[in-house]
């Protein structure tokens, strides 16, 4: 799928939303972030909506990238870095939303991959992106608005 910013679209979502777009925005070859919720049924939800676990929605990030800078396997790479190694109760499941037959083949791919190395399957599901609902303007780009928050280093998802 392209975006009007003349890229294509990756959709990602681990846990909170700031840690997510903080890595892909470091990125030179990603051309644009914003984050959203996405996968639920209430149309144009809000944080305190999606965070009470009501609306089928998580939290998410959109990436847009030029794939002739740097390829969604390399966004992949980048997701399954920050994906912990097993899931807490509690901890929201990692899911990707492709937007077309080739990111679903790559991310099955990566998925069964990672697995294979980790020596266990990946908690993650693999769903068609559907409609992304830009989250408030409060948390878009929220680490350059705010100059603590938490870290973007962490290796499990609090």
């Amino acid at each position: 799928m392209e975006d009007s910013l003349h890229g294509e679209v990756a959709t990602f979502a681990a846990g909170c939303f700031w840690d997510l777009e903080a890595e892909f925005r470091r990125r030179e070859s990603v051309i644009a972030t914003r984050v959203g919720y996405t996968g639920g049924d209430v149309p144009d939800p809000t944080y305190e909506q999606v965070s009470s676990g009501n609306t089928g929605h998580v939290e998410a990030v959109q990436v847009i990238f030029n794939p002739a800078r740097i390829s969604y396997a390399d966004l992949l790479d980048v997701f399954w870095n920050l994906v912990p190694v097993s899931q807490e109760k509690g901890t929201p499941r990692p899911v990707i939303f492709y937007h077309s037959p080739e990111q679903r083949a790559l991310a099955e791919s990566f998925n069964r991959s990672v697995s294979t190395s980790r020596g266990e399957p990946v908690p993650l599901d693999i769903l068609p992106a559907g409609v992304f609902w830009p989250a408030e303007e409060c948390h878009q780009q929220y680490y350059e608005k705010c100059a603590r928050g938490y870290s973007t280093t962490q290796t499990s998802w609090e």
